[in-house]
C-alpha cells in the first residue's frame, strides 16, 4: 500500500469538525465514491480505497446521492415485464 500526504488548511478541519484521522478516512471516502460514481473503480476496488466492507461502501451512496444502481430505461421495462 501506498502512503500520500496531503497539506490541509486547520480551517477544513474545524468548519467540517472532525479530527484529523477521522478527516483522512472521509477523504477516502468521498474519493473512493466519485471514482465509483464516474466509472474509475467497481465497487469492491472503490470500498478497498475506502477501507471498508463492499456491503457497508454500497450502503454509505445514498448519503452520498450516488445511485447504487442505474438501470437503462430498456433493462427497467424488462424488469418490469418480469415481475
Amino acid at each position: 500500500m501506498r502512503r500520500i500526504s496531503l497539506d490541509i488548511p486547520e480551517q477544513t478541519f474545524l468548519a467540517l469538525k472532525l479530527s484529523p484521522d477521522k478527516f483522512g478516512d472521509e477523504i477516502r471516502l468521498v474519493a473512493a465514491i466519485k471514482l465509483y460514481e464516474v466509472g474509475k473503480l467497481s465497487s469492491g476496488a472503490a470500498s478497498q480505497l475506502a477501507g471498508i466492507p463492499k456491503p457497508l461502501f454500497l450502503s454509505r451512496l445514498i448519503d452520498y446521492g450516488v445511485n447504487t444502481f442505474e438501470l437503462s430505461e430498456e433493462e427497467l421495462l424488462r424488469e418490469a415485464s418480469l415481475g
